[in-house]
């Protein structure tokens, strides 16, 4: 019986995995909608996004059933409660790539993003892509090093933030109220994805350590 108990939680840990590499290819396809000026994609992100919602609650409702029925303590107990933690990220970040998505779309057949920033804009995509693989590994191989190097990771989509925003105010900006607005809004987007993705590896470290690190 508690093999069975055991295989279930290994296929937990799986099961967030994979739906982690999910959230990131959404990601992925949200910033080429975005990019590119690609409605096919943006319109396959945005459908998508019930798909993985299923997923995440198979998975919420699969934790439940084991904290309800084996009443687990220890290490056990902070797996399962990081998990009910964790899908909350993921449900957070496939929000946004359907947000970035939208923009995208609203903004068709114009590109959402001027040229002069394009460059910012990738450079933060690259770092939410990276990062959220990053979180896949660590939830699978409960590497704390790489959870600690993520932390670095994090400064970097910091510091793009930063230049986007002066790159919006300060100088002349050309492209008008609405554009700046959207832009703003998409490296906050950026920026949460990241957030999300330290917030799965902080939660890793807690499931192995039992303490939480210090934001």
């Amino acid at each position: 019986m508690r093999d069975q108990y055991y295989e279930q939680l290994d296929q937990i840990v799986d099961e967030l995995v994979i739906i982690t590499d999910r959230v990131r290819t959404a990601v992925a396809d949200a910033t080429t909608a975005l990019l590119e000026t690609d409605l096919a994609t943006a319109e396959r992100v945005i459908g998508g996004e019930s798909d993985i919602e299923e997923s995440i609650d198979e998975v919420e409702e699969r934790a439940l059933v084991l904290l309800a029925t084996q009443q687990p303590v220890a290490t056990d107990l902070r797996q399962l409660v990081s998990t009910l933690r964790m899908v909350a990220d993921l449900q957070r970040m496939s929000a946004l790539a359907v947000h970035i998505s939208k923009i995208a779309r609203r903004r068709m057949p114009a590109a959402a993003v001027p040229a002069p920033v394009r460059p910012l804009i990738r450079d933060m995509a690259r770092v939410a892509h990276s990062m959220i693989g990053s979180a896949a590994r660590i939830v699978s191989e409960r590497d704390l090093d790489a959870a600690a190097a993520l932390e670095f990771e994090d400064d970097d989509m910091d510091r793009l933030r930063q230049e986007l925003f002066r790159v919006l105010l300060e100088g002349e900006w050309e492209h008008g109220v609405d554009t700046a607005i959207d832009l703003a809004l998409l490296g906050r987007y950026y920026e949460r994805m990241g957030d999300h993705a330290v917030n799965m590896a902080r939660r890793v470290v807690y499931l192995v350590t039992g303490e939480l690190p210090v934001a």
